[in-house]
């Protein structure tokens, strides 16, 4: 089969939808009987994932490789930014954290090609494997200010000779502003890489849309491959957390409401897409005190600055409203971070996270952690203490928690043995598994239920990337872009 061309997908804007774009060429793509691969040289996000080799990667590129049908790896992206506060990032090189920046410094260049050189070089290991790349640009190509430090949009599509595909939100509005200005200000040598646009998440009758389609190519002097309309409930996970946004649902009667927190540095928002989806179940993310009340089940997520927002929660009221819950009978469950804050007390000697030293902790579970210089990020195999059923997870954890007295009681066991979490009772618990979630006897235990068969997020996830790529099928005219890809 003739090799093609790399393909990029760039924005007019951040959240226009590139992410699912991609995701949904990289099956295409394995459909028709290419080895496709994703790639975004830098990412911003603070939903990560745990490659097989312990390595940590953006969640966006590991669901896009999961709908190419292969591993995720660090060479799909080698760079991942991962917010702490609002000026500064941990670094991630390659899958390992090589320490913290302030925007200031990361954005002035500091730096910049060394690791331009470490993201082409990912590049050009992954294209040795796989064809097509399918490459995902950041934000807006066209931030003039950024473009001689930028190294994730055209710089990189240069760098893989790769066809430029722009996608544009019409959902938002200005979507005609927002494509002419983001080609227009491309240099002349860029501005004859990007071969085609798609209008993204178009909302109505697509034969409305006739005119602006022809009126978008005759001002960008770009071919329209597609319109292609808005897909609820796309199945594929967010990159993200803006998305919660939309999620601000409350409790429902006839169903198990379970609350997630929502904490401001709230990281790895994925573990609950697989409860999202389950029919039992009322998901809604919160920090109101009624809501959570209401709740069956809390659920204290990850986060990327622990100590900072169980202060917040301390200072808003919030720490007393789940001490309250738990009290009333509901089941509080923490993961990861929310782990951390549900025990005696929280020590961070090397203010890996902040300035801040110790803080004590909400005192609901027999544990006290100490935030390590090594991050934990690693894939798990694992079963409850008292069940045999293997389930999976991952790992991604700066602290270890210890036991503080003999109460404590862990709550899973690795599949080396080794044994980790930490279980109060039925109503109380905590663990490091993110993932935990997706595995139906792991939800059917939090319920208190015994096995029922339940939500099959594995299949769930595979249906719907197999539903994106014929939902684009239907709007992108593939075979002008297999003609552009096969120059």
């Amino acid at each position: 089969m003739k090799r093609l061309r790399n393909i990029m997908f760039a924005g007019t804007g951040s959240d226009v939808g590139k992410s699912v774009i991609a995701a949904a060429f990289c099956r295409i793509f394995r459909q028709d009987g290419y080895s496709p691969a994703p790639f975004k040289a830098q990412n911003m996000a603070l939903n990560s994932f745990a490659t097989p080799e312990g390595l940590e990667i953006g969640r966006a590129q590991a669901a896009q490789a999961e709908a190419a049908g292969i591993a995720c790896h660090t060479d799909m992206n080698p760079i991942l930014l991962k917010p702490q506060s609002d000026h500064t990032s941990q670094v991630v090189l390659n899958g390992v954290p090589i320490g913290n920046r302030d925007a200031y410094s990361y954005f002035r260049g500091e730096g910049k090609d060394y690791l331009r050189r470490e993201a082409c070089e990912a590049f050009d290991r992954l294209a040795l494997r796989y064809n097509p790349i399918v490459m995902e640009g950041a934000g807006s190509i066209s931030e003039l200010n950024l473009r001689e430090r930028d190294i994730v949009n055209l710089p990189m599509a240069r760098h893989a000779d790769a066809d430029v595909i722009l996608v544009g939100d019409i959902d938002r509005g200005g979507v005609f502003a927002s494509l002419y200005g983001s080609v227009m200000l491309q240099t002349p040598e860029d501005r004859q890489r990007i071969k085609g646009i798609i209008v993204n998440k178009f909302r109505g009758d697509l034969r409305l849309f006739d005119d602006g389609r022809r009126m978008i190519e005759e001002i960008c002097q770009v071919p329209v491959l597609g319109v292609v309309s808005y897909l609820e409930d796309v199945g594929v996970e967010d990159e993200d957390s803006v998305v919660l946004d939309k999620k601000q649902r409350n409790a429902k009667e006839g169903k198990t409401n379970v609350a997630v927190v929502k904490i401001r540095h709230l990281s790895n928002f994925t573990d609950f897409k697989a409860i999202e989806q389950d029919p039992r179940l009322n998901v809604y993310y919160t920090t109101d005190r009624d809501q959570l009340l209401k709740a069956d089940i809390i659920i204290l997520p990850g986060s990327k600055s622990t100590i900072d927002d169980l202060r917040h929660l301390r200072n808003e009221g919030v720490e007393a409203t789940i001490k309250e819950a738990r009290q009333r009978g509901k089941t509080i469950l923490g993961i990861c971070g929310g782990y951390q804050m549900m025990g005696k007390g929280i020590d961070d000697p090397r203010q890996t996270e902040g300035e801040a030293i110790h803080i004590d902790g909400m005192g609901l579970l027999p544990v006290t952690t100490v935030m390590g210089e090594k991050k934990v990020t690693c894939q798990t195999e694992f079963s409850l203490i008292e069940g045999s059923e293997r389930m999976r997870g991952y790992e991604i954890h700066q602290g270890i928690s210890t036991p503080t007295d003999n109460s404590y009681s862990p709550l899973t066991k690795k599949a080396d043995g080794e044994t980790e979490g930490c279980f109060v009772d039925s109503h109380c618990m905590g663990t490091y598994l993110h993932g935990c979630l997706d595995n139906p006897a792991f939800v059917d235990f939090l319920l208190g239920q015994k096995q029922s068969g339940g939500f099959d997020y594995a299949k769930y996830k595979e249906e719907h990337y197999d539903r994106l790529a014929d939902h684009v099928r239907k709007h992108v005219d593939m075979a002008k872009v297999y003609e552009i890809l096969k120059r």
